[in-house]
């Protein structure tokens, strides 16, 4: 795996937004984590997206969809603390624990995510 995609990234990418083609690139060799899988689902449905058959699809084309574990939950819940200022969601936290779990940049949409004090990577599509 190359990077961890944030739900934003995957958004942008399934609605052919600008950066999409930055997902593109690295949509065969990318993982993410279950839980920024849950809000693409959810964010689909609000848009009255059929989501059927879009797992398949999507792990076809390359994306891991990673479990969170134990140890990812509380990495998140550690850095509750020290982006709580910038607002930051489960989901987020969620993307960037598995980052930095497996030592990889993450791919996102969310301008805020480069104010970050971290040692995970942090790349925007746009």
């Amino acid at each position: 795996m190359s990077v961890v995609l944030d739900a934003s990234a995957l958004l942008a990418w399934l609605h052919d937004e600008p950066g999409a083609e930055n997902v593109t690139e690295h949509l065969p060799d990318a993982c993410m984590s279950c839980v920024n899988w849950s809000e693409v689902i959810q964010k689909s449905l609000a848009k009255s997206v059929d989501i059927g058959g879009m797992r398949q699809d999507i792990t076809a084309l390359g994306l891991t969809l990673e479990p969170f574990t134990a140890t990812h939950a509380e990495m998140a819940g550690a850095l509750w603390e020290s982006t709580k200022r910038l607002g930051l969601s489960l989901g987020d936290r969620a993307c960037l624990a598995l980052a930095k779990d497996k030592s990889l940049p993450v791919l996102t949409t969310d301008q805020e995510w480069k104010k970050l004090k971290t040692d995970v990577e942090i790349s925007l599509i746009r």
